[in-house]
C-alpha cells in the first residue's frame, strides 16, 4: 500500500524536542482512522498476517514467539503464549500494511518499550511503540483511540514511522532518527540495527 506523506516530528520516546511539522496530517489521518480502531475492537489482535501461506505464518509465529519469550521479564503479560502470538500477528499485519520491514518494527519495539504494553517515557510516550499522545489529538479520535490498546498503538507507530521513512526516501537510518527525535545522531539507529541483527533477523 503506497503511503505519500509530508509530516511532523516532535518528541522522542525519551527526550522532548521542539515541535517540527513536516508531515501532512490529512494523509496520516486517513491511514490511521479505520473501523478496526474503534474502541470496541482496538484491543483485539489482527485476525491475519500478510504471509502467503499458513505454513509460513505458523513457522514465523513459532520462531518469533520463542525469541520474544527469551527476553521477557518474569512478570510480563507476554509470557502467556496466546498473548505473544496475538502481539506478533498484529505486528506483522500493521507493519506489512504500512509497507515496513516487520523485523525492524520488532526491533523498534524492543528498544522503545522492551515490549511493555503500558510503558510510559519521561516525555509521556506510550505503549509498545512509544507513541506521543499529541498524535491522537492531531490525527486520531480522542474519544476512541487509546494508545495503550494493542491495535491502536501499533497502527499509530507504524503509520508515523512510514511517514518518516517516506520523507527520508527509504533511508532507515534517518527515519529512525526522526522517530526517536535524534535525527543526525547515530546512537538510536545503531541500537535498532543491533537489536534486529541479534534478536530478530529471520530467513523464511
Amino acid at each position: 500500500m503506497p503511503f505519500i506523506f509530508l509530516l511532523s516530528l516532535l518528541l522522542s520516546s525519551a527526550v522532548a524536542t521542539a515541535d517540527q511539522r513536516d508531515c501532512d496530517e490529512t494523509d496520516l489521518t486517513d491511514s490511521v482512522r479505520s473501523t478496526d480502531l474503534h474502541n470496541t475492537f482496538a484491543e483485539y489482535p489482527a485476525r491475519r498476517t500478510f504471509f502467503t501461506t499458513a505454513e509460513q505464518e505458523k513457522k514465523w509465529l513459532a520462531d518469533m514467539s520463542q525469541r520474544l519469550l527469551s527476553i521477557l521479564p518474569k512478570n510480563s503479560i507476554l509470557r502467556r503464549e496466546q498473548t505473544r502470538l496475538d502481539l506478533l500477528r498484529t505486528v506483522h499485519y500493521e507493519a506489512s500494511r504500512a509497507g515496513l520491514e516487520v523485523q525492524k518494527m520488532l526491533a523498534i519495539m524492543h528498544v522503545e518499550s522492551a515490549f511493555r504494553k503500558y510503558a510510559i517515557s519521561s516525555a509521556g510516550a506510550r505503549g509498545y511503540m512509544q507513541v506521543m499522545p499529541f498524535w491522537v489529538e492531531a490525527i486520531g479520535e480522542k474519544e476512541q483511540h487509546n494508545l495503550f490498546s494493542l491495535r491502536t498503538n501499533l497502527r499509530y507507530g507504524a503509520v508515523i514511522f512510514r511517514c518518516y521513512l517516506d520523507i527520508e526516501k527509504g533511508n532507515y537510518y534517518r527515519a529512525l532518527g526522526r522517530y526517536n527525535g535524534s535525527l543526525g545522531k547515530e546512537k538510536y539507529p545503531r541500537a535498532i540495527f543491533e537489536k534486529e541483527e541479534k534478536y530478530w533477523r529471520w530467513q523464511p
